[in-house]
């Protein structure tokens, strides 16, 4: 699958969790709801989609276009950004008014993310790179994601050597962290392939 074939079906799949948790209960009746495993599943993924986002493929539009380092700059400022609020909601709880805040601020802050990336990154890196490059990214994404860290990390440094050298160290604590919680069992399937 190439790589903007397998970005696409993982934003799909972000996109779905949003459209769930827009109408996320509050208060008493969010802690019943099973609104915490909607969000943690979240946070999961969105955690593994950024990390190899920032391994592989920003790296390649840095390379691939004249503007790259614009392009990536301004979607990891995004990303950055995503992180700590992702990290709000690891550390709060549904019933929490900023945990409520920083779902919608995700929320909201996501589709702008996505929209960037698909309509302005992904028409000129598609136009700039070979259908082989793009196929050899997508099998690089889909290999990272299964050993990609499953928490936000905000204070990591987003740069792709970072991620590639303390971003894999503490994918590895997540995945540990998460085998001796349970929370592995919580991690969301990847998207069906079409």
């Amino acid at each position: 699958m190439d790589a903007l074939a397998f970005l696409r079906r993982e934003h799909e799949s972000v996109l779905g969790m949003f459209e769930v948790l827009d109408g996320a209960p509050r208060g008493t009746g969010a802690q019943q709801s099973g609104l915490a495993t909607m969000v943690e599943n979240l946070v999961i993924a969105e955690s593994q989609h950024e990390a190899i986002e920032e391994q592989l493929f920003w790296p390649a539009v840095r390379d691939a276009l004249d503007d790259g380092d614009e392009l990536a700059d301004h979607a990891i400022s995004q990303e950055e950004a995503g992180k700590k609020l992702l990290q709000q909601l690891a550390d709060g709880a549904p019933g929490e008014a900023e945990y409520h805040a920083a779902l919608d601020e995700f929320i909201k802050a996501g589709r702008e993310h996505i929209a960037y990336e698909q309509d302005v990154v992904w028409p000129r890196l598609s136009a700039a790179v070979s259908d082989e490059r793009l196929e050899k990214l997508g099998h690089e994404l889909e290999a990272a994601k299964k050993m990609a860290a499953t928490r936000p990390h905000p204070d990591t440094p987003s740069s792709s050597a970072v991620q590639k050298t303390v971003g894999v160290a503490a994918a590895v604590v997540d995945h540990v962290r998460d085998a001796v919680s349970g929370r592995d069992r919580q991690n969301p399937p990847d998207p069906p392939t079409s």
